[in-house]
């Protein structure tokens, strides 16, 4: 345990010893700014001039449920918040998950009086006892420095800009209790859409080229850049959710991390979309120099679109979100009218954790336009998905999971689909594009066999 006192320089020596008398600015740009009292969760606080936004309470909500499922289920909790801000997770964790601990560090000195004000809505404590303290470093230095002094933490948060994620994975996963969760931040939509792929081979490992479904590819490939380091490190991780909002855009991943190594490579492999067909398909290492799609199955590289290495696993394990819904409820945020907003996200979430469901989605005016038909409702075209049959000779690559027999040459029944929490008018599913396509024009009355 790192020694709470003067003996450690990098907590307790600020480059402004006396917060009480540091120049505050009230001017940004030559632009006023005035410092407002803001409230979450019945919690008030100050942001002063630090980064905030009121759009990503709920990625905050997430984080402070999954602190709190640690802290029952281990009886202890020391979290650091690499890049705290104004401090507003460091505070919703010792308020409402409990944390015996908190480590906030922010690199910018100038935060120090927002980010203590905040802060000493709960008793610093003192000694062995204490419950916070506030540090302005590198997060990578303050992340080091708690490795060598031997000073793990159960929960790492680290709220990232960019693609700056990639440069402090390592470091944190050397910080984290064994079986600890890492809550990862990327901001860089342009790089998930496949505008920058050297930048993302870099950054993550991965060569990302545009998808249609490029928010959920951004998700695939925070993931992925985690399972790469880990697997350095002899640790692997599980997704335990992954949350996208389109304001930033943020891509938000919770992480366990545990020794041992990736069996077989499993979940870490390659995501194609056709362009001629629609159709999205998964492809592990062996598979590689095999890759094509069933519409022709020839290795058209004009039409074939491959990125990876990415995650194509499940987004969210189905039993922690439950348990994650459980405490929501529990606690009022949930429930009875409550906040259906987080309500939606987890449910939705909960639908998404069904493995059968392949990597990405499906839009609905994508089909609609491959189909040439207005498009039919959602929920009506996912209740036919659900419940289609098709016969022996219709079987696609991906559909090689046992399904029921009828009797009369057809399996069934239908297909996995859920709803995205990412895409509005979009579907998960494992359905093929050609089949979606079929369905959607039997809704609308249209012959399938239709030009």
């Amino acid at each position: 345990m790192l020694t709470l006192s003067p003996k450690a320089p990098f907590l307790y020596k600020p480059q402004n010893p006396n917060p009480k008398t540091q120049h505050y600015k009230q001017h940004i740009n030559g632009i006023y700014c005035k410092s407002e009292l803001q409230s979450e969760r019945g919690l008030e606080f100050e942001t002063g001039e630090t980064f905030f936004r009121h759009e990503s309470a709920k990625g905050r909500d997430l984080g402070v449920l999954a602190a709190s499922l640690y802290n029952q289920s281990k009886g202890k909790l020391r979290v650091l918040d690499a890049l705290c801000g104004c401090g507003i997770r460091s505070l919703r964790y010792l308020m409402e998950s409990k944390a015996d601990f908190v480590l906030a560090n922010d690199a910018n000195d100038e935060h120090r009086r927002v980010i203590l004000d905040n802060l000493k809505r709960v008793d610093r404590g003192f000694g062995d006892e204490r419950k916070w303290a506030v540090t302005h470093l590198d997060a990578n230095r303050v992340l080091s420095e708690c490795y060598l002094q031997k000073d793990f933490f159960d929960l790492i948060d680290i709220d990232s800009f960019g693609s700056d994620i990639s440069l402090f994975l390592r470091s944190a996963m050397n910080t984290l209790s064994f079986d600890g969760l890492l809550y990862v931040t990327s901001t860089d939509g342009h790089s998930s859409g496949g505008h920058h792929p050297d930048h993302t081979l870099a950054a993550y490992g991965a060569y990302v080229r545009p998808m249609p479904f490029s928010n959920e590819v951004g998700l695939r490939m925070l993931i992925g850049g985690a399972v790469r380091e880990a697997s350095v490190l002899g640790y692997y991780i599980t997704p335990l959710f992954s949350y996208y909002s389109y304001h930033g855009p943020v891509f938000r991943v919770m992480l366990r991390v545990n020794r041992g190594k990736l069996l077989e490579n499993r979940h870490y492999g390659f995501i194609t979309y056709c362009n001629k067909c629609g159709d999205s398909q998964e492809f592990s290492w062996a598979e590689l120099g095999q890759i094509s799609c069933s519409c022709n199955g020839s290795h058209d590289s004009s039409a074939l679109v491959i990125s990876g290495p990415l995650w194509i696993g499940p987004l969210h394990s189905a039993a922690y979100i439950s348990e994650m819904i459980n405490l929501a409820e529990e606690w009022g945020w949930i429930g009875n009218g409550a906040d259906t907003d987080l309500e939606k996200l987890l449910k939705q979430m909960l639908d998404e954790s069904d493995p059968r469901l392949k990597s990405g989605y499906i839009k609905m005016d994508e089909v609609a336009s491959r189909a040439k038909i207005n498009s039919p409702p959602l929920r009506t075209m996912m209740s036919a998905m659900q419940k289609v049959y098709f016969s022996l000779g219709t079987l696609h690559r991906d559909l090689s999971r046992t399904r029921a027999h009828d009797g009369m040459g057809h399996y069934g029944k239908g297909y996995a689909t859920s709803r995205s929490h990412i895409a509005l008018n979009a579907i998960k599913t494992d359905c093929p594009m050609s089949e979606c396509i079929r369905i959607a024009k039997e809704l609308q009355g249209v012959n399938s066999f239709a030009v």
